[in-house]
């Protein structure tokens, strides 16, 4: 794919902003649209084409790109679009979404004679802003060469297998970052109440066995108590049912993540658009009088 690639970009929130706008600063003719026509104003300084309606948006599209927040609302944008679309038109739908529903999709496109891959991300708002995301993507071998340019400009695509291998490449990426998150809280809370500094414990533990990405991003969001959404409560309670759901599907147990997916539920009750290292607030509610540093929660 070229530069004068057509794209349409359906979804323009907290990720598909940021995503699109990566896109247009490299140089592709993308028109936008989103169900709050608003919301996509903001790339109209970066020369993005505004539709006033779906079907307005991938009028033409050589690529379609949506970044949803759910199955059912792709679901929803593949039907109402179908009928206008170009023969040959490749579907990626980067949202998170059921590995059954990108496997329905991709029929339904392929019935159509278009393509289709699922190209779920990682890395939250600040990966979509810096290009760096996760893209795990599950589709033909010919139809990901179409595409890996274009999402080389919004992070790092691997091809992970056929249609729906994307989906459970990222729920197997949430199993491990939701369990991840807790268990972070956990320890920190844990440094503190035991009397030791949780910062000093944070730094005196990186780059031994316990390193990773959510120990140094999410672990500084808990030591300040930022909880400005990144990543939401809500989406990571949505994927953790989507693993399970996964899990049953594959007549497999998985323990540790209905445990998770419980402390989500209960989190998701009061704090549903927080960042989802807002685990640490539902784990300070188990232990009452204990509290991680003394700032205030930080949570729009």
């Amino acid at each position: 794919m070229t530069l004068s690639t057509k794209i349409a970009f359906l979804g323009i929130g907290l990720m598909g902003e940021p995503m699109a706008r990566r896109l247009l600063q490299a140089g592709y003719s993308v028109t936008v649209w989103n169900r709050t026509q608003s919301k996509a104003e903001s790339l109209l300084s970066c020369d993005a084409l505004l539709a006033n309606t779906l079907i307005d948006a991938v009028c033409g599209a050589d690529i379609v790109i949506s970044m949803l927040a759910a199955g059912p609302i792709v679901e929803q944008a593949i039907t109402t679009a179908l009928p206008a679309l170009a023969p040959d038109t490749l579907w990626v739908d980067m949202s998170s979404t059921k590995q059954v529903e990108a496997q329905q999709f991709h029929a339904l496109l392929l019935a159509h004679g278009g393509g289709f891959i699922d190209a779920p991300v990682s890395g939250g708002v600040a990966g979509a802003q810096a290009g760096t995301l996760a893209i795990m993507a599950g589709g033909s071998t010919a139809h990901f060469a179409r595409v890996e340019a274009i999402l080389a400009v919004m992070g790092r695509p691997t091809l992970v297998g056929p249609a729906g291998s994307g989906q459970v490449a990222k729920l197997c990426n949430q199993l491990i970052v939701g369990a991840t998150l807790n268990i972070v809280a956990e320890a920190l809370l844990l440094a503190q109440a035991a009397g030791a500094d949780p910062a000093a414990v944070r730094t005196a533990i990186r780059g031994g066995f316990a390193e990773s990405r959510i120990l140094e991003v999410h672990g500084q969001r808990m030591l300040e108590r930022n909880f400005v959404p990144g990543g939401q409560v809500k989406t990571q309670l949505k994927d953790m049912h989507n693993i399970l759901d996964a899990a049953a599907a594959a007549q497999l147990s998985l323990p540790v993540t209905q445990l998770v997916t419980q402390r989500y539920e209960t989190l998701a009750a009061s704090h549903a658009l927080a960042d989802h290292s807002a685990a640490l607030l539902a784990l300070e509610a188990l232990n009452p009088g204990q509290r991680l540093g003394s700032g205030p929660d930080k949570l729009s």
